[in-house]
Parts: C-alpha cells; sequence; structure tokens
C-alpha cells in the first residue's frame, strides 16, 4: 500500500496549480483505500507481483476518488473524512473538473498497462458507476422504491468497483476463468455489505466517528435500508413521519427517526443483510489457495462489517 501510495502522489502532478491543489487535498484525506488493497491481495492470492499491480491499484483508487468529488457536489455535502468537502473549498465547478482531470488520468493510466482486457474491465466499471449515480439520484425523495431498487444502486454505485478490483488482481494475474468470477463476486458481496453498513451507521454512528455529518442521507432523500425497514415494520404514523422526511429532506425530526428505525430492528436488519453478503463473499474465496494473502480477505471482511466509521 505504500508503494501505492508512492504513485498515487506521482501521477496526481499537473502543470495546473489548482488541480494539484484540490487532488492532493482529497487523495491526502486518506480513506481506508479498501479498493486498491483488495486488488493487491487477489493479486497476492494468486502469485502475481509484478509492478502493474501498484499501477492499477492507484487506478481504480483515482475512480474512486473521482466519484467522491461528483458525488459531493451532486449531494451538496460539506463534510467528509472529518474534513471540509473540495466543493465546499473550492467551490463546485472546480471539484467537478478535477474529478473529471481524476477520471482521465486513471485512463492514461490503464492504457500504459498495454491489456485490453484491464481496460474493458475499467471502461465497464465506470460506465455502471454513471449509471448507479443517476439511478440514485431518480430514487431521491421517494419513498416507495422498492429494497430490490435500493439494492441495485449498491450494486451499480459502490460495488461494481469493489467487483472490478479484485477482478483485475485476476486479470493481470492471468487466473482462469472461474477463478476470476470468483474473485469478481467477493469483491462484489464485500462492496454491497460495505453500503450496507455505510447506510446503518448515518443512523448509529457519530459525526466524530464517520467523519461526515449524521443525517446526511436523510437530508439528501435518500431511502436506505434502515429506512425502507423502518417503513415496512412500523405503525401507519411511523412509517408516515419517514415518508415525510424522505419526501422532504427533513433532519429536525432526526432524533425520533432514529427511535423508530432502532425500535423497529431495522438496524439489525440492515446488519444482518451486510452479514448475509459477508458469508457469500467467504464463500467465494473458497476458490483460492490457501495462504497469508486469503487469510488476509477474511479479516478484511470482518471489519468491513465490524467497522464503526
Amino acid at each position: 500500500m505504500a508503494l501505492v501510495d508512492e504513485v498515487i502522489h506521482q501521477r496526481l502532478a499537473s502543470k495546473v496549480a489548482l488541480v494539484n491543489q484540490i487532488s492532493h487535498y482529497i487523495v491526502s484525506a486518506g480513506g481506508k483505500r479498501v479498493r486498491p488493497m483488495l486488488l493487491l491481495l487477489v493479486a497476492g492470492a494468486l502469485g502475481e507481483d509484478t509492478p502493474h499491480r501498484h499501477e492499477l491499484a492507484a487506478v481504480v483508487e483515482f475512480i474512486h476518488t473521482a466519484t467522491l468529488l461528483h458525488d459531493d457536489v451532486v449531494d451538496e455535502s460539506d463534510l467528509r473524512r472529518g474534513r471540509k468537502t473540495a466543493n465546499a473549498l473550492f467551490g463546485n465547478a472546480a471539484s467537478v473538473l478535477v474529478g473529471d482531470f481524476l477520471y482521465s488520468r486513471a485512463f492514461q493510466m490503464m492504457v500504459s498497462t498495454n491489456r485490453l482486457r484491464v481496460m474493458e474491465v475499467l471502461a465497464e466499471a465506470t460506465n455502471v458507476i454513471a449509471e448507479g449515480e443517476v439511478l440514485q439520484l431518480m430514487n431521491m425523495h421517494d419513498p416507495d422504491i422498492s429494497v430490490d431498487d435500493y439494492l441495485r444502486v449498491i450494486e451499480y454505485k459502490t460495488a461494481k468497483l469493489f467487483e472490478a478490483s479484485a477482478r483485475l488482481g485476476a486479470v493481470i494475474s492471468d487466473a482462469p476463468a472461474e477463478i476470476e468470477e470468483a474473485c469478481a463476486s467477493y469483491g462484489r458481496a464485500i462492496g454491497t455489505a460495505f453500503q450496507l453498513i455505510d447506510d446503518l451507521l448515518d443512523y448509529e454512528g457519530s459525526t466524530a466517528e464517520l467523519g461526515k455529518n449524521i443525517g446526511d442521507d436523510l437530508r439528501e432523500g435518500k431511502p436506505t435500508l434502515p429506512l425502507l425497514v423502518a417503513m415496512q415494520r412500523g405503525t401507519p404514523e411511523q412509517s408516515a413521519l419517514i415518508r415525510e422526511a424522505i419526501v422532504h429532506g427533513e433532519v429536525e425530526r432526526m432524533p425520533q427517526i432514529i427511535e423508530i428505525v432502532k425500535a423497529t430492528g431495522a438496524l439489525e436488519a440492515t446488519r444482518e443483510a451486510a452479514h448475509a453478503q459477508a458469508e457469500v463473499a467467504k464463500r467465494c474465496l473458497d476458490a483460492l489457495p490457501a495462504s497469508k494473502w486469503r487469510e488476509a480477505m477474511l479479516e478484511l471482511l470482518s471489519d468491513s462489517i465490524k467497522r464503526s466509521s
């Protein structure tokens, strides 16, 4: 991961000062780097140790960072990873354009690997992520979406890049098709679990732990699983309160909504859904040979669903 960070900082370089300033600001905020970590772990589990793995790990982090810059503009967020968002500091236009720079730099880097399969995987992933962003936008302030609609947004917007990261670890290892698919399925499942826990923490965590404002999902009108379950299980009055909050993006009654979410067992249901995805991911690892890398992938699963931020 230290070598990946070196690549990240080398490749961020631009002749345009504001591009350097914003891209370094967002990348230096840290983050969990789970996606590049996935790529390295899969490559390690399959015995791959070429320098390409560090370059591609940086690529997936750039793509992820670009989506964060664009997300924060769309969501009008002002806090991420405990710091002011780039759009809050530098403005929406600069954030969107630097997000575009990171996307295009990522494509420059992936072309340098000279492997068509790598480009296919990442081109498809970025396209699906964009579709997921639009799907989420369409679902905003709609309390009537189904759980399947909600899960489709997760699959496209979040899990797809996890899937691509794990798949790339197999691709650069020249793994057979069935191993590649097992790795991709592991990535998709852990990505889904990761987002489910994210959505749960918006009603269970704290601003200090999360590094973002509690209630942001509700303010943005996002009907996430804790709210969908609470509306299904709650009294008509409780359901009506949550519906109104989603439609209008109201956070004034957040304490009441948190109480309803807790009382209806919606947090436990969301956590159970995350655990079910973790079990899917765990079974996928049976396709890999026993190694310290596979053990680390099991640990990553456990950490992803036990985290508090």
